[in-house]
């Protein structure tokens, strides 16, 4: 009776696992498609007939990103928004360039976990664990050069800075045709409607004035 108990509890923990990411397809390929004419609705998206597929709808090219700007970095994502054919598939990628001394700031992806390779340059990256041991948030850091790979786990706040003195790029894979991501600056302090600057002095445990500063600055969207 214990091993049917013990069945039970294990098949019922897999399957909320298998729900927490991109479900698998049925079929060979699901391209995404905004007419809904004669097309069926799958992960989000309406799939595109069979019989019309072609084989731009699994291309795309992607150019080096403009790193002219506050973060002196650009995230260009590949996901099932620039991508039909990645629908259903359950994965995507972006390119992130650098520039000298660019940062990818503090993020998390809802929905994926991050796979990072480094094409060129140095960079340091990192990410912060959840509270759970000894109610801490444990930080993981390491120094990454051409070649090197390195996994964020999904949901966790994770960076890229780009240490070294020339430009940098990397290429990092997610487990989701939309992983989401949600930059940690600009969620808190340049939100639409903004937070209460109560809720956010009673959080951070600072004056009023610095939060009124933090939400007057122009919070740069990389990706």
């Amino acid at each position: 009776m214990k091993l049917i108990y013990f069945l039970v509890a294990f098949l019922a923990l897999a399957s909320s696992i298998a729900s927490a990411y991109d479900p698998s397809p049925l079929q060979d390929f699901c391209v995404a498609l905004n007419d809904t004419r004669n097309a069926v609705f799958v992960n989000g998206k309406f799939c595109k007939d069979p019989k019309l597929v072609v084989a731009e709808d699994f291309f795309k090219h992607v150019d080096p990103g403009n790193v002219t700007n506050k973060l002196g970095s650009k995230v260009t994502p590949v996901s099932v928004n620039e991508l039909p054919g990645l629908n259903t598939l359950g994965i995507s990628l972006a390119r992130i360039d650098f520039g000298a001394k660019g940062l990818n700031p503090p993020h998390t992806h809802p929905r994926g976990t991050e796979i990072l390779i480094v094409i060129e340059g140095t960079l340091l990256v990192g990410f912060v664990t959840s509270n759970q041991n000894n109610n801490t948030n444990q930080l993981f850091t390491k120094v990454l050069n051409k070649g090197d790979v390195f996994v964020f786990p999904i949901g966790l706040i994770h960076f890229q800075f780009n240490i070294g003195y020339g430009n940098a790029v990397a290429i990092a894979a997610l487990s989701s045709q939309n992983a989401g991501v949600i930059t940690i600056a600009n969620a808190v302090f340049g939100s639409t409607p903004p937070i209460s600057p109560q809720v956010l002095t009673k959080a951070f445990q600072v004056d009023k004035n610095v939060i009124n500063y933090l939400e007057k600055q122009f919070w740069y969207d990389n990706n």
